[in-house]
């Protein structure tokens, strides 16, 4: 598991990268802040649901404020997922240093 900063994940958005931004946060937290085209999958569902990701695609792993997504991206790559990224900060790093429009919580 490799960490990426936010401004890389923004990066990736703007660039289009082809990869799939999986959101472990709750349903809740989703509702009050998100990224576009985020597939959510909340960590306690997360080991359940594996077979819905493809161990091929590479993954960055956003949580609120980056431990979540670094406990997911072990998952992960403990399951056989070879390109995965936990996003340092989360979220609220994310919408402190990129994208201010983001509600914070």
């Amino acid at each position: 598991m490799t960490e990426i900063s936010v401004e890389e994940l923004a990066r990736w958005r703007t660039d289009g990268k082809a990869f799939v931004l999986l959101d472990v946060r709750t349903p809740r937290e989703v509702a009050l802040a998100s990224l576009p085209n985020a597939v959510h999958m909340p960590l306690a569902e997360l080991a359940a649901r594996l077979p819905e990701l493809d161990s091929h695609a590479e993954i960055a792993v956003l949580c609120h404020s980056g431990n979540r997504s670094a406990f997911a991206a072990e998952l992960l790559t403990r399951s056989g997922f070879r390109n995965v990224y936990s996003v340092a900060g989360g979220i609220d790093a994310y919408a402190e240093r990129v994208d201010s429009t983001l509600p914070r919580y």
